[in-house]
């Protein structure tokens, strides 16, 4: 047994030595040979040679800066550790005998000892190092369950899940920090001049490269492609909007791409409303022009049995699609009569009408249905206008006629002025006389009612009765579709040849709906059509009227006080900003938009509804607000300067959950793009996502705060675009 202890001893040498005392291991003379064979060995191989055990460590002395050029302690604790370590073995018995054995035999002061002796030291200073770390260990983890066990429970979950979300920021940035990739908080770069008033999605020289034609090149075809990662930067003469109401009658001729020949030469009634002045085009109260948009509606008012227009509120009209709208005089004239009218037009890219009707602050956006529907639900608007809007309403066998009563309300009108309606005209043909045979004729198989016709303007009445289908003849005009058909909320889908929305319960007359205002607050009865309990309704309401509160009280000092100087004007003279155009991209039941109409703001609102979320486009419709269906993975139907404020609840973490092949970098530029110089974005998210928002936001060259909430695990972040001029 004594050999093989004695061999697993690590070191050699002296230790190796110092270990044999004892007579356990046989007789004196085999002790005396083993002595003296051991002798002539140590002799030779030299004490000083270094070995493995020595060398260990020293490693960790040095590893724990323990300094042990003092020999006392060693030599204190020396022999009593050494004689303890051989009594224990059975190599001697006596303390005294062993003390002389290991003084005899162990020349103390040589290295191979003080390596021994620092060792030694060592490892006892390592011992009680992790003694300590244990202890401290055991107290935190009883300190952490006790302080766990008396509080509660959601205020735990709280705190950890702040804790989570602040190590993965950490840890982002570590990573960040670690791979020295500096490009990615650079700056982005500014994109040449051809783009200033470019909008993805409508490139006609590519759509034509993808065999579109017939006027189809002017469609909407977003192409998935890496978009340039570039700022839109403003024309270089570009001048902030005049604030509401002046900027809707006066506008700056340099924001908008439009030339004094384009406007003299305009066919479309409401487009010719317009006189250039210097650097300005005016749409003034006082010209005879729009005076005769108020005669034009006072008139349309009369043909639906109304005293004037100031009586379409109380036939049940509250929301207007203003196809083909020109420059939105019509809708501009309606606002005043608490009447919303939504603009739209075929992407122009000169002499835009949805780009000058934006610039006035009105309710706009690019669609067409040449060839696929609109992205609003089915029984969307009250009252369908079309002023020389250049729709030929008699292609494609009617499917224009059928998307226009698919988005149509029972009850609602649609009201048609083209010189093909006037029967006493002088350019009255053959071919004119058959276009409009057709469209009387397809307006009568769609249970449409003529009401009245005076010169060029025809108004028609949807039916209110569903009964009416039932009764035609036999085979008589479009059938009706099926329910799977029948896609309350479709996305840009192929023209359908059926008549849509009659399965759908908000198959209401507008004349037994709730007049406005009234219709922005749902009953429980109107709230349960879309599938929400009246309390989630009333209580997200409540919600937004507070939040709003906040966001003005927090924007408003910023706007009125502490407004920087633009580029190349004077001190601008108070009120600095203008906030009429607002996009919310997150609209949810459109409380954001009620909140502020409640608090009396002079806004409108887009409200968008994100594809592949839930859908409550029909709730929002049937408000009496605005608002469409959109996938951010894309870019918005408009074009660039647009928006005074966009304001999105969770859309960051709602395209990271549900769209995470769209990256989020895109979805800031463009909201960079659509947003005007000197506009605002105000995003509510969670803690994680606003941390991310913010890094972008520094990208986009945004001004940017981090607000916290009561909320711990939400944050708003509110963000100022600047104002930069082209070199």
């Amino acid at each position: 047994m004594a050999r093989p202890l004695h061999r697993g001893f690590s070191g050699g040498g002296r230790v190796a030595e110092t270990s044999r005392v004892g007579d356990s291991w046989g007789s004196p003379k085999k002790e005396d040979s083993w002595d003296s064979q051991m002798k002539d060995k140590i002799e030779k191989e030299g004490f000083d040679k270094p070995r493995p055990l020595p060398y260990v460590v020293s490693f960790w002395t040095k590893l724990i800066g323990f300094d042990a050029s003092s020999d006392h302690i060693f030599l204190k604790q020396g022999p009593r550790l050494s004689s303890k370590s051989l009594a224990e073995n059975g190599f001697g018995s006596d303390p005294k005998d062993l003390s002389s054995q290991i003084h005899s035999r162990i020349d103390l002061d040589s290295p191979s000892a003080r390596r021994i002796r620092q060792g030694m030291v060592a490892m006892r200073l390592l011992q009680w190092a992790l003694a300590l770390i244990v202890l401290i260990s055991v107290s935190g983890f009883l300190w952490w369950t006790i302080s766990i066990s008396s509080s509660r429970s959601g205020t735990v979950y709280r705190g950890y899940r702040r804790l989570q979300e602040q190590v993965i920021v950490d840890l982002v940035d570590i990573g960040v920090l670690s791979s020295g990739v500096s490009n990615k908080l650079k700056e982005l770069d500014f994109c040449s001049h051809d783009l200033e008033n470019f909008v993805p999605c409508f490139n006609v020289s590519e759509n034509l490269a993808l065999g579109h034609s017939n006027e189809d090149e002017y469609d909407r075809q977003c192409v998935h492609k890496s978009r340039e990662k570039c700022l839109v930067l403003p024309p270089k003469d570009y001048r902030i909007p005049l604030r509401w109401p002046t900027g809707r009658d006066v506008i700056w001729s340099m924001n908008v791409k439009i030339t004094p020949e384009q406007v003299v030469s305009s066919g479309s009634l409401t487009k010719r409303m317009m006189l250039l002045e210097d650097n300005q085009i005016s749409f003034r109260s006082d010209s005879l022009m729009v005076d005769g948009v108020e005669d034009y509606s006072h008139q349309i008012a009369e043909m639906i049995g109304l005293r004037n227009e100031s009586n379409f509120i109380h036939a049940g009209v509250r929301t207007v699609l203003d196809i083909g709208c020109g420059y939105g005089s019509f809708g501009a004239h309606l606002f005043s009569k608490q009447l919303l009218t939504m603009c739209i037009a075929i992407y122009e890219v000169y002499g835009s009408q949805v780009q000058l009707a934006l610039e006035r602050g009105l309710p706009a956006m690019i669609a067409s249905f040449n060839s696929k529907q609109l992205p609003y639900s089915s029984l969307s608007f009250d009252m369908l206008h079309c002023a020389r809007c250049g729709i030929e309403w008699e292609q494609k066998d009617g499917a224009f006629l059928i998307e226009a009563d698919r988005v149509l309300r029972p009850g609602g009108y649609f009201v048609w002025t083209s010189p093909l309606t006037n029967l006493q005209g002088s350019s009255r043909n053959k071919s004119n006389q058959k276009k409009w045979e057709f469209v009387r004729d397809f307006a009568l198989n769609l249970c449409w009612e003529m009401l009245s016709q005076q010169d060029e303007t025809v108004v028609w009445k949807k039916t209110s009765r569903r009964n009416c289908y039932a009764s035609r003849e036999f085979g008589a005009g479009p059938s009706l579709c099926f329910k799977g058909q029948d896609i309350e909320s479709p996305y840009y889908r192929p023209l359908q040849t059926c008549i849509a929305g009659t399965h759908s319960r908000r198959w209401i007359p507008i004349e037994e709906r709730t007049s406005w205002p009234s219709r922005l607050m749902l009953n429980a009865s109107e709230a349960s059509l879309h599938g929400v309990h009246k309390e989630d309704f009333d209580e997200d309401g409540y919600n937004w009227q507070s939040m709003v509160r906040n966001y003005w009280s927090l924007l408003s000092p910023i706007i009125f006080s502490d407004h920087p100087k633009r580029p190349g004007d004077e001190d601008p003279s108070p009120p600095f900003n203008m906030v009429r155009n607002v996009l919310d991209m997150n609209a949810l039941f459109g409380g954001f938009n009620a909140a502020l109409l409640d608090a009396r703001k002079s806004v409108w609102v887009m409200n968008v509804v994100p594809k592949g979320g839930p859908n409550y486009l029909p709730l929002i419709l049937d408000r009496g607000l605005v608002g469409v269906l959109h996938d951010w993975c894309e870019a918005f139907p408009t074009y660039p300067r647009t928006y005074d404020l966009i304001h999105a609840q969770g859309i960051v973490s709602f395209q990271t959950a549900s769209r995470p092949w769209c990256p989020i970098l895109n979805l800031f530029l463009e909201m960079d793009r659509i947003l005007r110089p000197e506009g605002w974005v105000i995003l509510r998210d969670t803690t994680l996502s606003i941390e991310a928002g913010r890094t972008l936001a520094a990208q986009m060259r945004w001004d940017a705060r981090v607000v916290e909430l009561e909320n711990n695990e939400e944050r708003l972040l509110i963000c100022q675009k600047p104002f930069i001029k082209k070199p």
